[in-house]
Protein backbone atom coordinates (compact mmCIF):
# COMPACT_ATOMS: atom_id res chain seq x y z
CA UNK A 1 0.00 0.00 0.00
CA UNK A 2 1.30 3.51 -0.80
CA UNK A 3 1.80 5.63 2.36
CA UNK A 4 -0.90 8.72 2.47
CA UNK A 5 0.77 11.85 1.79
CA UNK A 6 0.23 13.26 5.24
CA UNK A 7 1.90 10.33 6.60
CA UNK A 8 4.76 11.34 3.92
CA UNK A 9 5.26 14.51 5.04
CA UNK A 10 5.51 14.07 8.17
CA UNK A 11 9.13 13.10 8.36
CA UNK A 12 9.91 15.87 6.73
CA UNK A 13 8.43 18.37 8.43
CA UNK A 14 9.73 16.97 12.52
CA UNK A 15 12.57 17.22 10.32
CA UNK A 16 12.27 20.73 9.59
CA UNK A 17 10.93 21.58 13.31
CA UNK A 18 14.60 19.84 14.63
CA UNK A 19 13.25 16.74 15.56
CA UNK A 20 16.37 15.37 13.83
CA UNK A 21 19.19 17.15 14.53
CA UNK A 22 22.91 16.87 13.39
CA UNK A 23 25.71 15.57 16.20
CA UNK A 24 26.98 19.07 16.69
CA UNK A 25 23.57 19.97 17.64
CA UNK A 26 22.40 21.45 20.88
CA UNK A 27 22.77 19.88 23.65
CA UNK A 28 26.30 20.15 21.70
CA UNK A 29 27.45 16.58 23.50
CA UNK A 30 26.63 13.07 24.48
CA UNK A 31 28.15 14.19 27.99
CA UNK A 32 25.15 15.13 30.94
CA UNK A 33 27.13 17.50 32.66
CA UNK A 34 28.25 19.29 29.45
CA UNK A 35 24.58 19.61 28.42
CA UNK A 36 23.46 20.84 31.81
CA UNK A 37 26.58 23.52 31.40
CA UNK A 38 25.00 24.70 27.90
CA UNK A 39 21.25 24.83 29.46
CA UNK A 40 22.54 27.04 32.21
CA UNK A 41 24.97 29.07 30.31
CA UNK A 42 21.84 30.04 27.54
CA UNK A 43 19.43 30.20 30.53
CA UNK A 44 21.75 33.32 32.06
CA UNK A 45 22.22 34.93 29.07
CA UNK A 46 18.68 34.95 28.36
CA UNK A 47 18.13 36.38 31.26
CA UNK A 48 20.57 38.97 31.22
CA UNK A 49 19.44 39.83 27.55
CA UNK A 50 15.82 40.00 28.82
CA UNK A 51 16.47 42.50 32.04
CA UNK A 52 18.89 44.56 30.11
CA UNK A 53 16.82 44.90 27.28
CA UNK A 54 13.94 45.68 28.76
CA UNK A 55 15.35 48.56 30.39
CA UNK A 56 16.56 49.52 27.29
CA UNK A 57 13.48 49.81 25.84
CA UNK A 58 11.77 51.44 28.51
CA UNK A 59 14.34 54.06 28.73
CA UNK A 60 15.73 54.32 24.81
CA UNK A 61 12.61 53.72 23.01
CA UNK A 62 9.32 55.52 25.28
CA UNK A 63 7.85 51.99 26.46
CA UNK A 64 6.12 51.60 29.07
CA UNK A 65 7.71 49.44 31.00
CA UNK A 66 5.62 46.41 31.49
CA UNK A 67 5.20 46.22 27.24
CA UNK A 68 9.00 46.78 27.50
CA UNK A 69 10.01 43.88 29.51
CA UNK A 70 7.45 42.03 28.08
CA UNK A 71 8.39 42.32 24.53
CA UNK A 72 12.19 41.66 25.85
CA UNK A 73 11.50 37.78 27.60
CA UNK A 74 9.65 37.27 24.61
CA UNK A 75 13.13 37.32 22.67
CA UNK A 76 14.84 35.69 25.39
CA UNK A 77 12.14 33.17 25.54
CA UNK A 78 12.90 32.17 21.74
CA UNK A 79 16.39 31.94 22.64
CA UNK A 80 16.09 29.11 25.17
CA UNK A 81 13.28 27.50 23.01
CA UNK A 82 15.57 27.52 20.13
CA UNK A 83 17.61 24.68 22.04
CA UNK A 84 14.88 22.64 21.20
CA UNK A 85 12.65 23.78 18.57
CA UNK A 86 14.44 26.39 16.68
CA UNK A 87 11.65 26.97 13.85
CA UNK A 88 8.92 27.85 16.20
CA UNK A 89 11.47 29.76 18.28
CA UNK A 90 12.63 31.41 15.08
CA UNK A 91 8.56 32.35 14.66
CA UNK A 92 8.50 34.13 18.16
CA UNK A 93 11.67 35.93 17.98
CA UNK A 94 11.04 37.38 14.08
CA UNK A 95 7.23 38.38 15.28
CA UNK A 96 8.82 39.71 18.50
CA UNK A 97 11.24 42.10 17.33
CA UNK A 98 8.87 43.49 14.64
CA UNK A 99 6.22 44.37 17.01
CA UNK A 100 9.18 45.52 19.10
CA UNK A 101 9.69 47.88 16.30
CA UNK A 102 6.42 48.96 15.13
CA UNK A 103 5.96 50.06 18.79
CA UNK A 104 9.29 52.21 19.01
CA UNK A 105 8.42 53.54 15.72
CA UNK A 106 5.91 56.49 17.30
CA UNK A 107 8.24 57.66 19.74
CA UNK A 108 11.11 58.13 16.90
CA UNK A 109 8.72 61.41 15.36
CA UNK A 110 9.93 63.06 18.67
CA UNK A 111 13.77 62.80 19.20
CA UNK A 112 15.66 66.05 18.02
CA UNK A 113 18.96 64.67 17.68
CA UNK A 114 20.07 61.39 15.92
CA UNK A 115 17.72 58.96 17.07
CA UNK A 116 18.24 55.97 18.43
CA UNK A 117 18.73 52.01 16.84
CA UNK A 118 15.87 51.34 13.91
CA UNK A 119 14.02 48.85 13.34
CA UNK A 120 16.36 46.08 14.78
CA UNK A 121 17.29 47.21 18.14
CA UNK A 122 19.80 45.94 20.61
CA UNK A 123 17.69 44.15 22.95
CA UNK A 124 16.17 42.48 19.47
CA UNK A 125 19.49 41.94 17.57
CA UNK A 126 21.30 39.91 19.72
CA UNK A 127 18.88 36.94 20.88
CA UNK A 128 17.96 36.94 17.13
CA UNK A 129 21.63 36.06 15.84
CA UNK A 130 21.65 32.91 18.70
CA UNK A 131 18.40 32.03 17.33
CA UNK A 132 19.64 31.88 13.89
CA UNK A 133 22.82 30.10 14.84
CA UNK A 134 20.93 27.36 16.55
CA UNK A 135 18.35 26.60 14.19
CA UNK A 136 21.44 26.46 11.09
CA UNK A 137 23.23 24.06 13.80
CA UNK A 138 19.82 21.49 13.99
CA UNK A 139 18.35 22.33 10.54
CA UNK A 140 19.19 21.60 7.22
CA UNK A 141 21.48 24.35 5.01
CA UNK A 142 17.94 25.24 2.87
CA UNK A 143 15.94 25.51 6.05
CA UNK A 144 18.64 27.98 7.12
CA UNK A 145 18.77 30.13 4.41
CA UNK A 146 14.66 30.35 4.22
CA UNK A 147 14.62 31.58 7.70
CA UNK A 148 17.85 34.18 6.91
CA UNK A 149 15.43 35.02 3.87
CA UNK A 150 12.11 35.78 5.69
CA UNK A 151 14.30 38.12 8.45
CA UNK A 152 15.41 40.01 5.33
CA UNK A 153 11.92 40.32 4.09
CA UNK A 154 10.65 41.69 7.52
CA UNK A 155 13.72 43.75 7.92
CA UNK A 156 12.97 45.33 4.06
CA UNK A 157 9.46 45.96 5.21
CA UNK A 158 10.08 47.75 8.14
CA UNK A 159 12.93 49.87 7.12
CA UNK A 160 11.99 50.38 3.24
CA UNK A 161 8.36 50.29 3.57
CA UNK A 162 7.50 51.70 6.61
CA UNK A 163 10.15 53.38 7.74
CA UNK A 164 10.47 55.94 10.70
CA UNK A 165 11.70 59.38 11.16
CA UNK A 166 15.20 60.57 12.88
CA UNK A 167 16.76 57.10 13.60
CA UNK A 168 19.83 55.28 12.60
CA UNK A 169 19.06 52.68 10.37
CA UNK A 170 20.37 49.24 11.63
CA UNK A 171 18.80 47.08 8.52
CA UNK A 172 22.10 46.57 6.59
CA UNK A 173 23.95 45.74 9.87
CA UNK A 174 21.67 43.39 11.22
CA UNK A 175 20.98 41.51 7.44
CA UNK A 176 25.10 40.85 8.00
CA UNK A 177 25.26 39.93 11.19
CA UNK A 178 22.60 37.29 10.90
CA UNK A 179 24.02 35.70 7.76
CA UNK A 180 27.74 35.43 9.52
CA UNK A 181 25.39 33.79 11.88
CA UNK A 182 23.49 31.39 9.46
CA UNK A 183 26.76 30.84 7.71
CA UNK A 184 28.77 29.56 11.05
CA UNK A 185 26.36 28.07 12.44
CA UNK A 186 25.89 25.70 8.67
CA UNK A 187 29.30 25.49 8.31
CA UNK A 188 29.73 23.70 12.24
CA UNK A 189 26.46 21.37 10.95
CA UNK A 190 28.51 20.25 7.47
CA UNK A 191 31.76 19.92 9.60
CA UNK A 192 30.21 17.50 11.95
CA UNK A 193 27.94 15.62 9.44
CA UNK A 194 31.25 15.03 7.15
CA UNK A 195 33.13 13.77 9.94
CA UNK A 196 30.32 11.47 11.01
CA UNK A 197 29.83 10.20 7.34
CA UNK A 198 33.80 9.48 7.37
CA UNK A 199 33.74 7.61 10.66
CA UNK A 200 31.14 5.54 9.03
CA UNK A 201 32.91 5.14 5.87
CA UNK A 202 36.13 4.47 7.57
CA UNK A 203 34.30 1.39 9.61
CA UNK A 204 32.62 -0.22 6.89
CA UNK A 205 35.99 0.08 5.08
CA UNK A 206 37.88 -1.67 7.38
CA UNK A 207 35.10 -4.18 7.99
CA UNK A 208 34.96 -4.67 4.20
CA UNK A 209 38.84 -5.15 4.38
CA UNK A 210 38.66 -7.82 6.90
CA UNK A 211 36.13 -9.65 5.12
CA UNK A 212 38.12 -9.55 1.74
CA UNK A 213 41.24 -10.33 3.76
CA UNK A 214 39.53 -13.82 5.56
CA UNK A 215 38.28 -14.94 1.76
CA UNK A 216 41.48 -14.79 0.33
CA UNK A 217 42.99 -16.56 2.77
CA UNK A 218 40.35 -19.38 2.82
CA UNK A 219 40.67 -19.40 -1.24
CA UNK A 220 44.77 -19.97 -0.49
CA UNK A 221 43.80 -22.12 1.81
CA UNK A 222 41.59 -24.25 -0.24
CA UNK A 223 44.00 -23.94 -3.64
CA UNK A 224 46.76 -25.59 -1.47
CA UNK A 225 44.72 -28.19 -0.28
CA UNK A 226 43.54 -28.74 -3.50
CA UNK A 227 46.96 -30.75 -4.36
CA UNK A 228 46.92 -32.79 -1.04
CA UNK A 229 43.61 -34.26 -2.71
CA UNK A 230 44.15 -34.48 -6.36
CA UNK A 231 47.10 -36.77 -4.88
CA UNK A 232 45.08 -38.91 -3.07
CA UNK A 233 42.18 -38.90 -5.63
CA UNK A 234 45.47 -39.85 -8.49
CA UNK A 235 46.31 -42.59 -5.73
CA UNK A 236 42.55 -44.05 -5.59
CA UNK A 237 42.50 -43.74 -9.74
CA UNK A 238 45.73 -45.94 -10.14
CA UNK A 239 45.36 -48.69 -7.44
CA UNK A 240 41.99 -49.43 -9.11
CA UNK A 241 43.30 -49.65 -12.32
CA UNK A 242 46.27 -52.07 -10.83
CA UNK A 243 44.00 -53.80 -8.12
CA UNK A 244 42.60 -56.40 -10.76
CA UNK A 245 45.84 -57.77 -12.33
CA UNK A 246 47.06 -58.14 -8.85
CA UNK A 247 44.68 -61.18 -8.46
CA UNK A 248 43.98 -64.19 -10.02
CA UNK A 249 41.15 -64.61 -12.44
CA UNK A 250 39.60 -61.41 -10.87
CA UNK A 251 35.44 -61.89 -11.30
CA UNK A 252 33.36 -59.79 -13.64
CA UNK A 253 31.65 -57.88 -10.52
CA UNK A 254 35.32 -57.04 -8.95
CA UNK A 255 36.48 -55.67 -11.97
CA UNK A 256 33.00 -53.32 -13.06
CA UNK A 257 33.47 -52.35 -9.05
CA UNK A 258 36.95 -51.39 -9.61
CA UNK A 259 36.56 -49.45 -13.04
CA UNK A 260 33.50 -47.46 -11.36
CA UNK A 261 36.10 -46.75 -8.50
CA UNK A 262 38.70 -45.52 -10.49
CA UNK A 263 35.87 -43.65 -13.03
CA UNK A 264 34.46 -41.51 -9.56
CA UNK A 265 37.85 -40.81 -8.67
CA UNK A 266 38.85 -39.71 -12.13
CA UNK A 267 35.66 -37.68 -12.04
CA UNK A 268 36.29 -36.07 -8.70
CA UNK A 269 39.67 -35.14 -9.55
CA UNK A 270 38.61 -33.36 -13.08
CA UNK A 271 35.79 -31.28 -10.80
CA UNK A 272 39.16 -30.49 -8.54
CA UNK A 273 40.26 -28.99 -11.37
CA UNK A 274 37.72 -27.34 -12.64
CA UNK A 275 37.53 -25.71 -8.91
CA UNK A 276 40.96 -25.03 -8.83
CA UNK A 277 41.00 -23.22 -12.13
CA UNK A 278 38.36 -20.73 -10.52
CA UNK A 279 40.16 -20.39 -7.35
CA UNK A 280 43.72 -19.87 -9.28
CA UNK A 281 44.99 -16.25 -9.79
CA UNK A 282 46.42 -14.82 -12.77
CA UNK A 283 49.66 -15.34 -10.79
CA UNK A 284 49.52 -18.65 -9.32
CA UNK A 285 53.14 -18.08 -7.91
CA UNK A 286 53.24 -18.60 -4.39
CA UNK A 287 54.89 -16.27 -2.03
CA UNK A 288 58.38 -16.91 -0.63
CA UNK A 289 59.39 -19.09 2.04
CA UNK A 290 59.67 -16.20 4.31
CA UNK A 291 57.19 -13.92 2.63
CA UNK A 292 54.11 -15.30 4.13
CA UNK A 293 50.72 -14.58 2.45
CA UNK A 294 50.79 -11.08 2.31
CA UNK A 295 54.22 -10.17 1.61
CA UNK A 296 56.63 -10.28 -1.34
CA UNK A 297 58.80 -13.18 -1.44
CA UNK A 298 63.29 -12.82 -1.45
CA UNK A 299 64.15 -13.27 -4.89
CA UNK A 300 64.52 -16.76 -5.34
CA UNK A 301 62.71 -18.19 -2.72
CA UNK A 302 59.39 -19.12 -4.33
CA UNK A 303 58.70 -22.56 -5.25
CA UNK A 304 57.53 -23.16 -8.69
CA UNK A 305 54.04 -22.75 -9.50
CA UNK A 306 53.44 -26.51 -9.94
CA UNK A 307 56.22 -27.79 -6.85
CA UNK A 308 54.37 -29.84 -4.28
CA UNK A 309 52.85 -28.55 -1.30
CA UNK A 310 55.35 -28.11 1.61
CA UNK A 311 55.39 -30.78 4.85
CA UNK A 312 57.17 -30.73 8.09
CA UNK A 313 59.80 -32.74 6.04
CA UNK A 314 60.87 -28.78 4.30
CA UNK A 315 60.78 -27.05 7.82
CA UNK A 316 64.78 -27.38 7.81
CA UNK A 317 65.29 -25.01 4.56
CA UNK A 318 62.78 -22.77 5.49
CA UNK A 319 64.79 -22.29 8.76
CA UNK A 320 67.53 -22.19 6.51
CA UNK A 321 66.13 -19.34 4.33
CA UNK A 322 65.32 -17.38 7.29
CA UNK A 323 69.28 -17.48 9.00
CA UNK A 324 69.95 -16.38 5.61
CA UNK A 325 67.72 -13.46 5.57
CA UNK A 326 69.40 -12.01 8.96
CA UNK A 327 67.03 -13.83 11.82
CA UNK A 328 68.74 -16.05 14.39
CA UNK A 329 67.18 -19.14 14.65
CA UNK A 330 67.30 -21.58 17.06
CA UNK A 331 65.49 -24.60 16.96
CA UNK A 332 64.04 -28.16 19.23
CA UNK A 333 62.25 -30.85 17.93
CA UNK A 334 61.33 -33.21 20.40
CA UNK A 335 59.13 -36.50 20.46
CA UNK A 336 58.94 -39.05 17.97
CA UNK A 337 58.46 -38.03 14.49
CA UNK A 338 54.95 -40.36 13.02
CA UNK A 339 53.72 -39.73 9.76
CA UNK A 340 50.43 -36.92 9.77
CA UNK A 341 48.02 -36.26 7.21
CA UNK A 342 49.30 -33.82 4.85
CA UNK A 343 46.44 -31.18 5.50
CA UNK A 344 48.09 -31.19 8.76
CA UNK A 345 51.38 -30.99 7.56
CA UNK A 346 50.88 -28.34 5.62
CA UNK A 347 49.10 -26.38 7.57
CA UNK A 348 51.91 -26.69 10.43
CA UNK A 349 54.12 -25.66 7.83
CA UNK A 350 52.45 -22.57 7.01
CA UNK A 351 51.98 -21.92 10.44
CA UNK A 352 55.79 -21.70 11.34
CA UNK A 353 56.72 -19.79 7.91
CA UNK A 354 53.94 -17.13 9.11
CA UNK A 355 55.67 -16.92 12.51
CA UNK A 356 58.99 -16.52 11.24
CA UNK A 357 58.05 -14.17 9.03
CA UNK A 358 56.28 -11.68 11.70
CA UNK A 359 59.64 -12.05 13.38
CA UNK A 360 61.33 -11.00 10.67
CA UNK A 361 59.37 -8.00 10.00
CA UNK A 362 58.59 -6.81 13.25
CA UNK A 363 61.73 -7.86 15.27
CA UNK A 364 64.56 -7.62 13.44
CA UNK A 365 67.99 -8.76 14.91
CA UNK A 366 65.89 -11.34 17.93
CA UNK A 367 66.84 -14.59 18.12
CA UNK A 368 63.89 -17.31 17.07
CA UNK A 369 63.28 -19.86 18.84
CA UNK A 370 61.08 -22.80 16.91
CA UNK A 371 59.81 -25.69 19.03
CA UNK A 372 58.17 -28.40 17.30
CA UNK A 373 57.42 -31.12 19.48
CA UNK A 374 55.08 -34.68 18.47
CA UNK A 375 52.68 -35.47 21.00
CA UNK A 376 50.47 -38.73 21.61
CA UNK A 377 47.33 -36.59 19.82
CA UNK A 378 49.24 -34.18 18.22
CA UNK A 379 51.65 -32.03 17.27
CA UNK A 380 52.46 -28.90 19.62
CA UNK A 381 54.24 -25.55 17.09
CA UNK A 382 55.97 -22.83 19.77
CA UNK A 383 57.79 -19.99 17.78
CA UNK A 384 59.02 -17.25 20.40
CA UNK A 385 61.00 -13.91 19.06
CA UNK A 386 62.66 -12.11 21.86
CA UNK A 387 63.15 -8.07 21.74
CA UNK A 388 64.28 -6.69 18.60
CA UNK A 389 67.87 -5.34 18.34
CA UNK A 390 67.01 -1.70 17.56
CA UNK A 391 63.03 0.26 17.39
CA UNK A 392 60.97 -0.98 14.61
CA UNK A 393 59.16 1.53 12.09
CA UNK A 394 55.61 1.26 11.72
CA UNK A 395 54.85 -1.90 9.39
CA UNK A 396 52.41 -1.48 6.09
CA UNK A 397 51.43 -4.89 6.41
CA UNK A 398 47.71 -5.78 6.09
CA UNK A 399 48.17 -7.22 9.91
CA UNK A 400 45.84 -10.03 8.83
CA UNK A 401 48.74 -13.07 9.36
CA UNK A 402 47.40 -14.17 12.83
CA UNK A 403 43.81 -14.70 11.15
CA UNK A 404 45.50 -17.06 8.41
CA UNK A 405 46.85 -18.98 11.31
CA UNK A 406 44.05 -19.52 13.40
CA UNK A 407 41.84 -20.33 10.30
CA UNK A 408 44.33 -23.25 9.52
CA UNK A 409 44.11 -24.74 12.93
CA UNK A 410 40.68 -24.05 13.38
CA UNK A 411 39.96 -25.80 9.91
CA UNK A 412 42.03 -29.03 11.34
CA UNK A 413 39.96 -28.69 15.29
CA UNK A 414 43.19 -27.15 16.39
CA UNK A 415 44.01 -23.70 18.17
CA UNK A 416 46.60 -20.85 17.40
CA UNK A 417 47.45 -18.22 20.77
CA UNK A 418 49.58 -15.25 20.63
CA UNK A 419 50.62 -13.54 23.38
CA UNK A 420 53.66 -10.88 24.33
CA UNK A 421 56.55 -12.57 26.60
CA UNK A 422 57.66 -10.57 29.68
CA UNK A 423 61.12 -10.06 28.23
CA UNK A 424 59.24 -8.00 25.22
CA UNK A 425 58.67 -10.60 22.52
CA UNK A 426 56.66 -12.63 21.18
CA UNK A 427 55.01 -16.18 20.90
CA UNK A 428 53.01 -17.75 18.98
CA UNK A 429 51.62 -21.61 20.22
CA UNK A 430 49.73 -23.64 18.03
CA UNK A 431 48.47 -27.39 18.60
CA UNK A 432 47.45 -29.47 15.60
CA UNK A 433 45.21 -32.80 16.47
CA UNK A 434 46.90 -35.77 14.85
CA UNK A 435 44.08 -36.70 12.86
CA UNK A 436 43.38 -33.31 11.11
CA UNK A 437 39.61 -33.88 12.07
CA UNK A 438 37.71 -31.43 14.71
CA UNK A 439 36.56 -33.47 17.31
CA UNK A 440 33.61 -30.96 18.48
CA UNK A 441 35.45 -29.74 22.03
CA UNK A 442 36.32 -26.58 22.61
CA UNK A 443 39.74 -26.84 25.23
CA UNK A 444 41.85 -24.32 25.48
CA UNK A 445 45.38 -23.81 24.33
CA UNK A 446 47.65 -25.67 27.17
CA UNK A 447 51.33 -24.92 27.28
CA UNK A 448 54.29 -27.26 28.14
CA UNK A 449 54.98 -26.02 32.24
CA UNK A 450 58.16 -25.19 30.75
CA UNK A 451 56.44 -22.20 29.23
CA UNK A 452 53.97 -20.94 31.48
CA UNK A 453 54.00 -17.93 33.74
CA UNK A 454 54.66 -18.12 37.50
CA UNK A 455 51.39 -17.21 39.11
CA UNK A 456 52.53 -13.26 41.02
CA UNK A 457 51.22 -14.55 44.17
CA UNK A 458 52.30 -17.91 44.76
CA UNK A 459 55.17 -18.17 42.09
CA UNK A 460 54.05 -21.59 40.78
CA UNK A 461 53.72 -21.85 37.06
CA UNK A 462 50.00 -21.46 35.86
CA UNK A 463 48.56 -22.16 31.70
Amino acid sequence: MTPEPAARDKPRIRTWLGENPSPQSPPFSKYRWLRLLTYLITGYTALALGLGGGEELSNSYGLTTAVAFLAAFLQAAAMVLALWRPLPALAVSLSAAAVTALLARPQLASVHSAGPNWPWTTPTLLPHMVVLLLLALRVRIRGALAALAGTILVTFLLQGVIGAQRYSSTGVMAVALFAVAVLIGSALRGRSEARTQLVEQTTITAEERARRTLLEERSRIARELHDVVAHHMSVISIQAQVAPHLVENPSEELKENLAGIRNNALEALTELRRVLGVLRSESPEEPGAVGGPYRPAAPGTGPAPDAPQPDLGRLGALIDNTRAAGLDVVTDFRGESRPYPPGVELSAYRIVQEALSNALRHAPGSTVKVEVEHLCDGILLIVTNSRPSHPVQPSPGTGHGLLGMRERAAMLGGHVSATSTSQGGFMVTAFLPRTGTPDGSERPLSLPPRLRDPDPTTGEKTS
